[in-house]
C-alpha cells in the first residue's frame, strides 16, 4: 500500500516562505508524475503544481507561478513545493498526490494516492 505523508505546514505571515514535503512509501512501481493541489474552506481542491518524476519537467497553476517551487529527490522518494511570497489566499489544505499512469497532470482525479493534507494559512 503506497502512503504519502506531508508535512512542512503552519502559520505564516504574508510575505513570508514555507517549504511543504512530501514523502513516498510502499511502492512497488515506477512514479509517472507528482502533485500538489490545495483546497481552502468552501471551495473546490485546485491544482498547484506538479512534476514529471523521470524528466523532472515541471507545472503551475498560473495564481502561483513565480511564487511556488516544485522539486523532487528520487532517492528519497520525496517531492517539495517551495512556497514563496506568500498571499492570504493561499490559505489551504494541501495535498500531495502520486500518478502512476499517464494521465493530466492539472486534473485530481488522475492521481492514484493521495497523502492526508497539511494546513497552510496565511495571516494579512
Amino acid at each position: 500500500q503506497v502512503q504519502l505523508v506531508e508535512s512542512g505546514g503552519g502559520l505564516v505571515q504574508a510575505g513570508g516562505s514555507l517549504r511543504l514535503s512530501c514523502a513516498a512509501s510502499g511502492r512497488i512501481f515506477s512514479t509517472y508524475a507528482m502533485g500538489w493541489f490545495r483546497q481552502a474552506p468552501g471551495k473546490e481542491r485546485e491544482f498547484v503544481a506538479a512534476i514529471w518524476w523521470s524528466a523532472g519537467s515541471t507545472y503551475y497553476a498560473d495564481s502561483v507561478k513565480g511564487r511556488f517551487t516544485i522539486s523532487r529527490e528520487n532517492a528519497k522518494n520525496t517531492v517539495y513545493l517551495q512556497m514563496n511570497s506568500l498571499k492570504p489566499e493561499d490559505t489551504a489544505v494541501y495535498y500531495c498526490a502520486e500518478m502512476y499512469g499517464r494521465g493530466r497532470l492539472r486534473v485530481d482525479s488522475e492521481y492514484d494516492y493521495w497523502g492526508q493534507g497539511t494546513q497552510v494559512t496565511v495571516s494579512s
